[in-house]
């Protein structure tokens, strides 16, 4: 019998998405890319033809309406999330909408809101949580090994001065700088190798963000529910690309480097203290597969066998709450 498949449609179909995104739709073996989204209809016509996929449009509302689409994979910029969601949902599509959710809370519960109430499901797509190496460090905490956890730190930069995406310093639709953009990956990975929330946020973002500009640096402190501390430090403005989250337990300190990449081996490294020193150190290898069509084909499962999405809206506000309180911690306040 041949497995069925969901048809998605992609909204901003943009360098992410033919990087990221849409190879991954068509590697996903209960998916199936049949249509795509961008401001020039040309452009979107000669993207599709090059993908050997059917439709192409330039409105949004062609897409969402058009009878063949089950789902959509919103990769527009942050500020569009919340109205592409909620046509797409009045349309009856299913929605997977990229990191940050949205710009504020309000919109981000409008979204679930909208979604629930058009019996759509909605996900969230924090990738990295698939991870198997981020699923290991997850059970470790929960075996106790490393003694009482004390803190929790992560670290992603890299130079988007490069970058295509000359939106992302466009604090109208970004919402946010690297905060919103990296820092949310950091935060929702802690939140879920801990398995807790967090209870206060204090946040520092350099140069302080105008109505206009976001900030380009960021540092903000956590404290989660069990009084362990945490910290994110996320930047646009360094030399290369790299992420690492790292934990502090009274036994034990682990760490991981390039926690958020796809398709590669990752080492875990475990280092004991003895009498107050350090241990040799211990290594954990792990391969980490393709993140992105493991998102989607997890996605794809929950429309299939109707039932709850790995990452639902309910997590990516939480994550939200967090965002907007570093803002908020700085005297910065964003309602589009």
């Amino acid at each position: 019998m041949e497995q069925r498949k969901v048809r998605y449609g992609i909204l901003g179909y943009g360098r992410f998405a033919e990087r990221s995104i849409a190879p991954a739709i068509l590697e996903s073996p209960n998916s199936e890319l049949i249509a795509l989204q961008k401001q020039s209809l040309g452009e979107a016509q000669a993207k599709a033809e090059q993908l050997n996929i059917p439709y192409a449009f330039a409105s949004v509302e062609e897409l969402v309406h058009h009878p063949d689409v089950d789902a959509v994979f919103i990769c527009s910029p942050n500020a569009l999330h919340a109205e592409q969601t909620v046509c797409a949902a009045k349309a009856k599509k299913h929605v997977i909408v990229e990191k940050p959710m949205a710009v504020n809370t309000r919109e981000a519960r409008m979204m679930i809101d909208t979604c629930r109430e058009n019996n759509v499901k909605l996900m969230v797509a924090h990738m990295v949580r698939f991870s198997p190496a981020i699923q290991w460090l997850r059970k470790l905490v929960r075996a106790g090994t490393m003694g009482t956890l004390q803190y929790i730190r992560a670290e992603y930069v890299y130079d988007a001065r490069r970058s295509p995406r000359t939106w992302l310093y466009n604090r109208r639709l970004a919402g946010g700088g690297p905060w919103f953009d990296i820092g949310v990956h950091c935060v929702d990975t802690m939140r879920y190798i801990l398995g807790e929330e967090v209870v206060s946020v204090k946040g520092h973002l350099v140069p302080t963000p105008t109505e206009e500009r976001t900030e380009s640096t960021a540092i903000v402190n956590l404290q989660f529910a069990s009084g362990v501390l945490g910290s994110v430090m996320c930047s646009f403005e360094t030399p290369f690309r790299r992420s690492i989250i790292e934990l502090i337990g009274t036994e034990s300190i682990v760490a991981l480097s390039d926690f958020t990449m796809s398709d590669q081996e990752v080492d875990i490294v475990i280092v004991d203290g003895k009498n107050g020193l350090a241990e040799p150190p211990q290594y954990h290898h792990e391969f980490v597969p393709n993140l992105y069509e493991r998102e989607i084909t997890l996605f794809s499962d929950a429309i299939l066998d109707n039932t709850e999405p790995p990452v639902p809206g309910e997590e990516g506000l939480k994550n939200q709450e967090i965002l907007e309180a570093a803002l908020q911690d700085c005297g910065i306040t964003y309602e589009q």
